[in-house]
């Protein structure tokens, strides 16, 4: 009598090995997904004056931190090899604050001396400075030279205008004398304010609250 073989058993394991190897390819999707990945690493972005840009949308959240900062006279001394050029002003608008930057060229590291002040008053001279806004916060940079010593081309424009801020109206640079170079911002209120130094290239940075 003879013996009879099932024709099933391979067909059976064909299958086996089609669900098995199915089933690897769908759990090597989940976590491990390029697109999940690439959103995941959507990272912020930092510019040159320090300001984050996110994907996530604009607008302030409600569990923001507050403004740090206080309208009483902020100072601090330069480095002592400090030899700069105030070349460039820049004035950008924030969620919750302004920001005016002032660009240096040359060596060391500033120091300043950034304060509310009655009258805008010219350096040297003392004849009054016409500047837009209700009150006016004077910064002092010291530790500057003369462009003739740094080699560097010091800003000499006009107002710089605050386009689309709600704090600062103005920036009127006045003049650098005897190592100090001074600039006056206008503001709409006598508003908090704070000052910061960032490096690559060397900014002093002026943040006033909105």
């Amino acid at each position: 009598m003879g013996v009879r073989t099932s024709r099933r058993g391979p067909r059976a394991a064909l299958l086996l090995t089609a669900a098995l190897t199915a089933s690897a390819l769908l759990s090597g999707c989940g976590d491990d997904d390029p697109v999940s990945e690439r959103a995941d690493r959507a990272a912020s972005t930092t510019s040159g004056d320090g300001v984050t840009a996110s994907q996530e949308s604009a607008s302030p959240s409600s569990d923001a931190p507050a403004f740090e900062g206080g309208d009483e006279p902020v100072t601090a001394d330069p480095s002592g090899d400090a030899a700069l050029t105030v070349t460039a002003i820049r004035v950008g608008a924030h969620d919750d604050h302004d920001r005016v930057v002032f660009e240096l060229g040359g060596t060391g590291t500033p120091g300043w001396d950034v304060r509310y002040v009655d009258q805008a008053a010219s350096q040297g001279s003392g004849d009054a400075v016409e500047v837009a806004g209700g009150e006016v916060l004077q910064v002092t940079v010291s530790g500057v030279r003369y462009p003739f010593e740094t080699g560097l081309t010091e800003f000499s424009g006009g107002p710089v205008a605050g386009a689309g801020t709600g704090g600062v109206t103005e920036v009127v640079w006045d003049a650098t004398f005897e190592g100090t170079s001074v600039a006056f911002v206008g503001t709409r209120e006598r508003a908090p304010f704070r000052v910061e130094l960032l490096t690559g290239p060397t900014r002093l940075v002026v943040d006033v609250a909105r």
